[in-house]
């Protein structure tokens, strides 16, 4: 009955000529019981230094870490030319062309996430970082002890490593290069003005991004999209109402064995999610649009009309980062 009322508030102050300073004010008092403003520093960070957190940033860029030096990190998670932590492909192709079977999630903000990986088979973003160099799809490194012997071998990271762990001997282990990459990846934090407007500035949304955020909340997609990153933090079921079309991949199951966990999937966080199209674990949702309309048929058996998918995305778009606007399209 409250969100009803609330709702019926809200849609006549917007009958009456806007959103205005009441519709607002209560929209973001409502928002901030289930969005949290995205923090300072990420989780893990307090060991961070500045020696570790550049060390990882070249390693993230060094193709050298790849079977035939052809791949890196940044190849399926681009972070310049208004790249968003994807590469804005359905899946992706590896060290020797061979294409990957999912759609590469965005490395921004990426340490808040409760694991790592669809699946969540990674616990955080050091566990995360050591696996695409050894997936033979991926990176297509043998062993650990093979990249350890190249990166040794290259006399600027006996350098890097030894001020970057200082003390430690060796330096350069397979662990300690796992532990610069994710240094740096937590330094990719990008507020948006949607941070501003849960932090009091009314203003920092427009009405129609407004009336996304209040289609949002009335729908309940807070129900699973909530927390600092608006998802990231449970697994849920993809079909919860009604099945996807694409059954080929179970999701945990594929870790786990469980039947219970067939189709289960980490749920996306839907910070910079404008950017990085297409959608879903398998890259076949080419559109926010369409993505919007999928998740409310899939999880909510809903029918979105127009009015709604339009909204939803402009509030989406409200939630890339500030230094990425200008690429929106």
């Amino acid at each position: 009955m409250k969100t009803f009322l609330w709702s019926l508030v809200f849609l006549l102050s917007l009958a009456a000529g806007g959103v205005g300073a009441d519709g607002s004010e209560l929209l973001m008092r409502r928002a901030n019981r289930f969005f949290e403003v995205l923090p300072e520093s990420m989780p893990g960070s307090e060991n961070d230094t500045q020696a570790r957190i550049v060390l990882g940033r070249k390693l993230f860029f060094d193709k050298r870490l790849s079977i035939n030096d052809s791949q890196a990190c940044v190849s399926c998670h681009k972070l310049e030319d208004g790249f968003a932590g994807v590469d804005n492909l359905p899946t992706s192709p590896g060290a020797r062309g061979e294409i990957g079977t999912r759609n590469s999630p965005t490395v921004l903000n990426a340490g808040w996430q409760v694991a790592q990986f669809w699946d969540g088979r990674a616990d955080d973003l050091v566990e995360q970082a050591k696996q695409p160099i050894l997936n033979p799809i991926e990176m297509g490194m043998p062993d650990e002890d093979t990249v350890v012997h190249k990166i040794r071998g290259i006399d600027e990271y006996r350098e890097d490593f030894a001020a970057a762990f200082p003390g430690q001997e060796p330096a350069v282990t397979y662990q300690n290069i796992a532990e610069a990459i994710a240094a740096f990846e937590r330094t990719l934090i990008t507020p948006s003005r949607f941070d501003d407007f849960l932090d009091g500035d009314a203003t920092a949304l427009s009405e129609a991004e407004q009336r996304g955020l209040n289609t949002f909340l009335r729908l309940d997609c807070n129900s699973c999209h909530d927390g600092v990153l608006l998802g990231g933090e449970t697994f849920e079921p993809l079909g919860k109402e009604n099945p996807y079309e694409n059954q080929a991949d179970q999701g945990q199951f594929e870790v786990t064995g469980r039947i219970e966990d067939k189709m289960f999937f980490k749920v996306s966080p839907l910070r910079n999610v404008a950017l990085t199209a297409p959608y879903f674990h398998d890259g076949k949702i080419a559109t926010l649009d369409e993505a919007i309309r999928q998740m409310g048929k899939l999880q909510l058996n809903e029918d979105l009309d127009e009015q709604q998918v339009s909204d939803i995305a402009s509030f989406l778009k409200a939630l890339t980062d500030k230094q990425r606007e200008r690429y929106l399209q």
